[in-house]
């Protein structure tokens, strides 16, 4: 069986099992502050056996234009790019994809009056790649990074393959971001639903980190590649990788968050930054950074 088959068998199993766990638990278990461990991250990546992925994409399909000081509390009121972004993990024989983009329709709801930059052909180079690959992860439950599962003519297509934590399908059950993403439990039973404690072994080098505090459903996705080289992949627990290097959190009066669990999120990423030179450590609307990245080759800037 090859690496991205194992993955999805894998990934049914993990599903039926945790579900009917979390199904049969009356309460949810209690957790003390937001705390995870790098060595125990890898060790859960290394749970899985295959070939590890061999590189990993990113491509702008939109950009939203606003003030670093919105993402990154005390920065100056100057432009900043955020990114709307999906990103490939590339394995030998299949690809997985981390986030699914969204239609224009979607991405209005974050210009909030305004016109901001969609382009079509990359958001049509992003479908492809989503409904080619063999497994979608989802980081949380905002339109601009799990529409494209949702608000599609592709959706029956792509929920089988497509990952939802059950904290993601409550939110968009209950307290969706705007009307277009709302699912009901019909259509959340043709998805993935699984729940995990604090990380979950996806396949061969990935680790999936629970992560709650942009959202509730926010998770971390963790990548070693076969060459060794580490990604981390914060989704929005920082909108600017500013916000990780001087631990700051935002400032977007538009957005309510979990501030301590944030802090903790923020201060161990800042630490690894710091100390782990083989880790990339990536958000997801940091346009800066992504520019940086993939012109050192670190991150490829186009679809597979």
């Amino acid at each position: 069986m090859n690496t991205v088959n194992r993955i999805c068998c894998l990934l049914l199993m993990a599903s039926a099992g945790l579900m009917s766990f979390a199904q049969s638990s009356p309460d949810p278990p209690a957790y003390g502050p937001w705390s995870v461990r790098l060595d125990q991250i890898r060790q859960v990546a290394s749970m899985i056996p295959g070939r590890r992925a061999l590189r990993i994409n990113v491509l702008k399909f939109a950009e939203s234009r606003r003030s670093k000081k919105f993402s990154v509390q005390g920065a100056a009121d100057e432009p900043s790019v955020q990114a709307r972004t999906v990103f490939q993990i590339v394995f030998a024989d299949g690809t997985v994809m981390i986030d699914s983009g969204m239609d224009e329709q979607v991405h209005r709801f974050f210009g909030r009056g305004v016109l901001e930059p969609y382009y079509p052909d990359a958001a049509k180079q992003a479908e492809r790649a989503i409904r080619s690959a063999r497994a979608i992860i989802i980081t949380h439950e905002h339109g601009d990074h799990a529409a494209g599962v949702i608000r599609t003519p592709f959706a029956a297509e792509l929920a089988p393959k497509t990952l939802l934590t059950r904290t993601q399908v409550y939110e968009l059950e209950t307290n969706p971001q705007m009307p277009e993403i709302k699912i009901t439990p019909e259509m959340a039973n043709r998805y993935n639903v699984i729940d995990y404690d604090k990380y979950l072994p996806f396949g061969p080098g990935v680790t999936l980190i629970k992560a709650p505090g942009h959202t509730p459903g926010s998770q971390m996705v963790y990548v070693a590649l076969e060459s060794g080289r580490e990604y981390l992949f914060i989704g929005d627990t920082a909108w600017h990788m500013d916000g990780v290097r001087l631990i700051k959190g935002k400032a977007a009066p538009w957005i309510q968050e979990d501030e301590a669990a944030l802090l903790a999120q923020l201060t161990w990423l800042n630490e690894l930054y710091r100390t782990e030179k083989n880790l990339f450590i990536v958000a997801s609307h940091d346009d800066e950074e992504h520019k940086e990245l993939t012109a050192k080759g670190i991150l490829g800037d186009h679809l597979e």
